[in-house]
């Protein structure tokens, strides 16, 4: 029989504790997807450089990062490492794990936008006296950026849920394990998860309504 009383008032005693955790989860979110898109652009330099190894090392990452779960690659860095002697906090193993997935979904999306870029483009560049490596800083990148400004939006909603997995790691400062400790002192499960859950929600919506209005106003020629 349903009997489970409900205590919004000691849930919503706890908002303060959760914005906290929530601010937590947008700066790994937020860090690991500046490194990711510095990653990526490395992978994606590899990929077009026509070396051998930096080729390979460039589609071994992509691989591993597509392929495997994210948690078991957060599980990896955290305790993985820690076999070898590397043993990092909880805070820096979900952001390398993290990083370490969004650097290889945008490194596909990144080769994705570079079919689209016609090639005369780089010729053009070159034509006009630029090195390699400058026409595809100046002329080729910008466009590729463009092109996967809104899958790069959807990673970063990813990320932002992907934070709940640092649970495996013992991580305790973001949303979802200031919502658990909480849980576990206060036995308000469906409260606390809801209100965390609505708070997930908020914070992803606003991401991508904002990503939406940048990209109108970055993008409108």
């Amino acid at each position: 029989m349903f009997n489970y009383n409900f205590r919004w008032n000691q849930a919503l005693n706890s908002l303060p504790q959760m914005l906290e955790g929530a601010l937590v989860t947008i700066e790994i979110a937020l860090l690991s997807m500046l490194i990711g898109i510095a990653v990526a652009i490395l992978l994606t330099v590899f990929r077009l450089s026509g070396n051998r190894i930096l080729s390979a090392i460039a589609t071994t990452w992509v691989e591993i990062a597509r392929n495997t779960p994210a948690l078991f690659q957060i599980y990896m860095v955290h305790f993985g490492l820690g076999g070898f002697g590397i043993h990092l906090s909880p805070f820096l193993s979900l952001l390398i794990g993290i990083a370490f997935n969004n650097a290889g979904y945008l490194a596909e999306n990144f080769r994705g936008a570079l079919k689209a870029i016609p090639d005369t483009q780089a010729r053009a560049a070159r034509s006009l006296g630029m090195s390699a490596g400058k026409a595809f800083r100046h002329v080729v990148m910008p466009q590729m950026l463009r092109i996967s400004f809104l899958p790069m939006t959807n990673q970063m909603v990813w990320a932002i849920l992907m934070t709940s997995l640092g649970a495996v790691v013992a991580m305790n400062t973001d949303l979802y394990g200031v919502t658990s400790e909480l849980n576990a002192r206060t036995f308000r499960t469906f409260e606390l998860f809801a209100i965390a859950a609505v708070i997930f929600y908020v914070i992803t919506k606003a991401i991508t309504l904002s990503a939406r209005v940048l990209a109108a106003r970055l993008f409108r020629y």
